[in-house]
């Protein structure tokens, strides 16, 4: 598959999740780099900092976000990120990759229209290319 993604962003405080993410996505050269953050509130201050600075090259072409976090949850991010999303000047895909099957999640990401996919951990390899072969 020829590597067209950039840049992917991984905000997930699952270690193990995260390593196996990362392999598969470099293995498979699904992106040229990575950018992983263990929970909301380091990535949204991430995401503002480059508002003051808006470098094309750090903004990723998609973001993976876990719903269950420390410090800042995925459904804090997603609101937080909304209001400035608009704000980069370039498309930003975002999936919920998430252990949770709870039907009220499933419902409420569907419902945001910034949400591509809600994804049930773990996510296959097929899957993660065509998410990749999409976003090109």
């Amino acid at each position: 598959m020829k590597n067209t993604t950039s840049l992917a962003c991984i905000i997930d405080d699952d270690n193990l999740y995260v390593r196996l993410l990362k392999k598969i996505i470099l293995t498979r050269k699904l992106c040229e780099n990575l950018l992983v953050f263990n929970d909301g509130r380091e990535s949204i201050d991430y995401f503002e900092t480059l508002l003051q600075n808006l470098n094309e090259d750090k903004i990723p072409d998609i973001i993976f976000i876990d719903l269950n976090m420390p410090i800042m949850d995925g459904w804090e991010f997603i609101e937080r990120f909304t209001k400035i999303e608009k704000l980069f000047k370039k498309v930003i895909t975002l999936y919920i990759v998430s252990s949770s099957i709870d039907p009220a999640d499933i419902k409420r990401a569907k419902s945001l229209s910034n949400i591509k996919d809600y994804l049930i951990k773990p996510t296959h390899i097929k899957e993660l290319e065509n998410i990749f072969r999409q976003t090109a």
